[in-house]
């Protein structure tokens, strides 16, 4: 981490669910026999870098927060995944983690606002942290138990919260943070800061608008009735005060540059610094940079990104024809240019900073010396202007299969990847001019390798090996440009459809596509059938999807909204019908089920609190 130091603490601490142990370690810490308590309550520093570090559990869950959802595929595999296909059960290992290391954020919150003392930035970080971690619970299981204390004894009953009542807390908290802390205005390195509570506060209070002011009318349809607009106007509010009145002028592809970090939109991040780790390297950072990606074959003789061999969560066909003709965040949301990387000296693996980090680490001018592997263009790209281009790659003898001085993907190719269809011009043994074929997305995402493009927000130029988890980027949780969309949303439901369409085309402006001038002027450029009838609602999911792919929202998106049986029934490949989302009583399955071992062991949980559907 950066401002936030890693702490001698940080190794080996175990938090358990429920509160049932204490991840400080009850032990004499001095060769005076100082107890915990009395180290803690002279160094409550120390418990800072702690309750940080746990929010970098959040950040790189992937299944949880994008699957079961209309973006991501797994190309190769026979299903999208457990959690894709609503078959996951409260055994499931991953849901057991996440309720878990959540609940452990929370309660090393609680635990550094117990020992905070009269230090009240401190205390004021811990309570940021604590509503940050019952904002991702309530998401995602709905009601469960609330603490405000530090647990760390052996009591293990701890009943549900209704979920009106945790929404009034948490938004009650962040009340009285932004009013009376002591917290800075911003902060760009990870921290807790009056703009970052602003920002979890409106995606609350829309979240608590739509769970508690609006009713589901029709699930198939994705139909609804507002009941009250009084929490979607205070969520607009909540996105104004965390804009600060940011405007969204620093282009996209430098928003999410690799040595841009800590800019002017970034509101919260999780951090990671390769410098300041103070183990080994070539573990202490996160795999961001390997997921939200297809299967390159054997990536440490290709110097390609490595996977496992199926990829995971590769663009869906409705990804693939998601941003509209000229829209920038193509560009700055996935890479287009794979290099085939040189033999490294004396043979052995790829020269990985030749392959696919050649983009980052090499001119332009370099770049042109490399045999191109991958190449693709941008959806709404025609065949003529891709053609033109590859023309050129063949005048420059990039095009071409690779020899006996070159690791790589030995069937390079161009495409154009654009929603139901490729177009695809495979490079010949000669370097010649390649011919065309059309093959339908499906079979293209379903070949051996090298089936789709990756997403490149995660890249760190600096790691040094193509798998593991070498990847030292921070990732961002809160930031700016979301907040227009939070705000264009509650706007929406609030009936102020103007004040949404302009932080729409704010977004829009930023990204080179056309603003618009009406909700009904907007047309998708992805295909659905004629059933699916376009609302105003999707134009926002579809701004959302475009600025915030691969960022682990997408999930919340439509199960907030209320369009996730909806979108799945559209976009999915498998998940045709609502009886393959519900269990056999007809209950959807809206939230994730609460763990078994969290009903086992709480005495305050019974079977009768298992969220309907499981």
């Amino acid at each position: 981490m950066k401002n936030i130091k890693y702490s001698i603490l940080g190794a080996g601490i175990a938090l358990l669910l429920s509160g049932c142990s204490d991840f400080l370690d009850p032990r004499n810490l001095s060769n005076g026999g100082e107890s915990y308590e009395e180290y803690f309550a002279q160094h409550p520093d120390q418990i800072r870098p702690v309750a940080y570090d746990a929010v970098r559990y959040i950040a790189t869950q992937i299944e949880l927060l994008d699957q079961a959802a209309d973006l991501y595929i797994n190309p190769r595999a026979s299903d999208d995944g457990t959690f894709s296909m609503f078959q996951v059960t409260p055994d499931n290992g991953t849901v057991k983690s996440y309720y878990s290391n959540v609940m452990g954020l929370i309660n090393k919150a609680n635990c550094l606002i117990r020992f905070a003392g009269d230090n009240k930035h401190l205390e004021a970080e811990g309570r940021f942290l604590r509503v940050l971690g019952y904002y991702y619970m309530t998401q995602q299981f709905g009601a469960v138990p609330y603490s405000d204390a530090y647990i760390n004894t052996p009591d293990r009953d701890y009943p549900r919260m209704p979920l009106p009542e945790l929404y009034e807390i948490m938004l009650s908290e962040c009340k009285d943070i932004y009013d009376n802390s002591n917290l800075p205005d911003q902060d760009h390195a990870g921290s807790a800061s009056k703009q970052a509570v602003a920002a979890i506060a409106a995606k609350i209070a829309l979240a608590a608008a739509w769970d508690l002011d609006t009713d589901l009318v029709d699930a198939a349809a994705g139909t609804y009735k507002v009941n009250s607009t009084a929490r979607f106007k205070e969520a607009a509010e909540w996105a104004k005060k965390a804009i600060m009145g940011i405007q969204l002028t620093m282009s996209f592809a430098e928003k999410w540059a690799w040595n841009n970090e800590g800019n002017i939109e970034e509101i919260f991040s999780a951090q990671w610094d390769r410098k300041g780790y103070p183990g080994n390297k070539n573990t202490g950072g996160n795999s961001m940079m390997n997921n939200y990606i297809a299967y390159y074959g054997n990536c440490t003789q290709s110097g390609l990104k490595g996977t496992g061999s199926g990829g995971t969560n590769v663009m869906s066909a409705k990804s693939a024809s998601l941003f509209e003709r000229g829209d920038e965040r193509f560009e700055g949301t996935f890479m287009t240019t794979f290099y085939n990387a040189p033999r490294a000296a004396g043979g052995g693996d790829a020269d990985w900073s030749k392959g696919y980090m050649a983009w980052y680490n090499m001119t332009p001018e370099q770049q042109l010396e490399l045999p191109i592997a991958l190449k693709f263009y941008a959806p709404g790209t025609t065949a003529a202007e891709a053609e033109a281009d590859i023309k050129k790659i063949v005048a420059n003898g990039q095009a071409k299969k690779f020899d006996e001085n070159t690791y790589g993907v030995n069937e390079p190719f161009a495409a154009i990847i654009n929603g139901s269809e490729v177009t695809k011009w495979s490079f010949n043994e000669d370097g010649s001019m390649p011919s065309k074929e059309t093959i339908a997305y499906d079979d293209f995402i379903r070949e051996s390798a090298n089936n789709g493009t990756c997403v490149s927000k995660y890249d760190d130029p600096e790691c040094g090996a193509v798998t593991g988890s070498q990847c030292y980027r921070d990732i961002p949780l809160l930031h700016v440009s979301e907040m227009y969309l939070v705000a264009a949303e509650a706007y929406l439901l609030a009936n102020d459809e103007a004040s949404s369409l302009a932080m729409i085309n704010a977004v829009r402006k930023r990204a080179g596509v056309k603003e618009l001038s009406s909700f009904s002027s907007y047309k998708a450029p992805y295909e659905t059938n004629g059933s699916f009838v376009f609302v105003p609602l999707d134009l926002v999911l579809d701004e959302r999807a475009r600025e915030c792919y691969a960022e682990r929202t997408r999930y919340f998106d439509l199960r907030r909204t209320k369009q996730l049986v909806r979108y799945n029934l559209e976009f999915s490949r498998f998940m045709n019908t609502v009886a393959k989302m519900s269990n056999a009583q007809g209950e959807i399955k809206w939230y994730r089920p609460i763990p078994q071992d969290e009903i086992d062991n709480n005495i305050g949980i019974s079977r009768e609190d298992q969220n309907p559907g499981y």
